[in-house]
């Protein structure tokens, strides 16, 4: 399932929208906490393509069937920058800057690949497992681990 998303910040609330149908068909309920997670991980990387790169974007979604208790959800969207996702560290009064920090937190398996002239970032959520802890990004420079961070939802 993929989604075409333009370079406007209104394509984060349409690609949450599209997500949530596309997990209600699924089978997984909005207050499945799989789902509340990948809802917000769309929004960041949709929002991350469309503030960060300015050119269009793909969204695509691989879910598992409503039998596969144990299976893998994996997200991706594709750019046409060749720009690199870069984790930053934002200070407590920054408004931005923790969008991959949140991925890093919230996704059990995160990274990014060069794609012809643009990229894809993915992520991973394991349905049914348990959290990750620290996992480790997965980028171009090695891995690297971001603790310590704290979100409040608005």
């Amino acid at each position: 399932m993929q989604l075409e998303i333009r370079p406007d910040p209104a394509e984060v609330g349409r690609a949450r929208r599209w997500a949530r149908s596309r997990l209600a068909r699924a089978g997984m309920a909005d207050d499945e906490s799989l789902a509340e997670t990948l809802v917000l991980l769309v929004s960041e990387l949709v929002t991350n393509a469309v503030v960060h790169t300015g050119t269009p974007a793909v969204l695509r979604l691989s879910l598992p069937g409503a039998e596969a208790q144990q299976a893998t959800v994996r997200l991706e969207v594709a750019d046409s920058s060749a720009r690199a996702p870069v984790p930053r560290c934002a200070d407590d009064d920054a408004t931005g800057g923790r969008g991959l920090a949140l991925v890093d937190g919230l996704a059990d398996r995160w990274g990014w690949a060069a794609e012809g002239a643009g990229k894809r970032i993915w992520c991973e959520l394991d349905r049914c497992g348990r959290p990750a802890e620290g996992a480790a990004v997965a980028y171009r420079g090695g891995p690297a681990t971001v603790e310590g961070f704290a979100f409040e939802a608005v």
